[in-house]
């Protein structure tokens, strides 16, 4: 099933799917393990960061052969692409979906660029996600301004066709300073203007209970990255201190299991 029509479903039923990003080997075996013992499907995401990380045939293959392995629903997915360019890459070597993140652009130019990646897209019948409002990021200012607005989302959608929009409704990118408070009225008021699948960014520290109204009001796409990252190097970190262990096959393994273990957690947040 393309994502695309998954969301369709999705939407329609009052459900979400979980987006995980991983880093290496360890993370996406984490993350599929538990998302195969579970028995749910799940997004896998790659940022730039990652791709130039790992090069991406490498990247892409990855995602692939694991999700066979672990016979896994699964779709491969761009997070906060920067370019038409980078966009056209993945698409090309085989990614189910992209980001175009031109949020922090001024709107006209955001609507521009996306909807110049879904035309991109159609011929691969990918889906496409865009990103309007102001989401913190990692470094940034997390004062709550440049929220959403209902029916800007509207004229977006309507201007770009995009399949999938990031919302700014009081999430933000890494960890939070205090409990969030999501504005779920603003997220309502959103739904009610638009049929895009909508997305929740910086679910890393989101309490399940807000996820799940979340989701009821129209969220079908929950991210993760900040919390697996953290918990993987974190466990490595403890485990390094109290041993001279150099045999990383016998270290990893560890760390990948507090990942497994912590994105089950998030598996049964978001499916119940």
């Amino acid at each position: 099933m393309k994502l695309q029509e998954k969301f369709i479903e999705l939407r329609k039923n009052h459900q979400a799917l979980l987006a995980t990003n991983f880093y290496n080997y360890e993370t996406l075996e984490g993350v599929l393990t538990a998302a195969s013992q579970s028995q749910m499907p799940i997004i896998l995401q790659l940022t730039r960061s990652s791709i130039e990380y790992m090069g991406l045939p490498v990247a892409y293959n990855l995602a692939r052969t694991m999700l066979e392995k672990h016979q896994v629903e699964g779709w491969v997915h761009l997070d906060h692409g920067d370019s038409y360019e980078l966009a056209a890459q993945c698409l090309d070597i085989g990614f189910d979906s992209v980001m175009i993140d031109a949020s922090e652009q001024p709107f006209e130019d955001n609507i521009a660029l996306t909807r110049k990646v879904v035309k991109l897209a159609e011929s691969y019948q990918a889906n496409v996600e865009a990103e309007l409002g102001y989401i913190a990021k990692l470094g940034q200012d997390k004062d709550g301004s440049g929220f959403t607005q209902p029916e800007e989302a509207r004229t977006f959608v309507e201007e770009t066709g995009v399949d999938a929009l990031a919302v700014a409704i009081g999430t933000a990118h890494g960890f939070y300073d205090k409990e969030p408070k999501l504005d779920l009225e603003r997220l309502a008021q959103i739904a009610k203007c638009t049929d895009a699948a909508l997305v929740l960014h910086g679910g890393s520290g989101i309490p399940g209970s807000s996820l799940k109204k979340a989701i009821d009001l129209g969220i079908c796409k929950i991210n993760l990255a900040t919390e697996i990252k953290n918990i993987f190097m974190k466990t490595l970190k403890e485990l390094l201190a109290t041993n001279q262990e150099i045999d990383l096959r016998k270290v990893f393994p560890k760390a990948t299991d507090q990942v497994t273990g912590l994105v089950k957690e998030k598996l049964v947040i978001v499916h119940n």
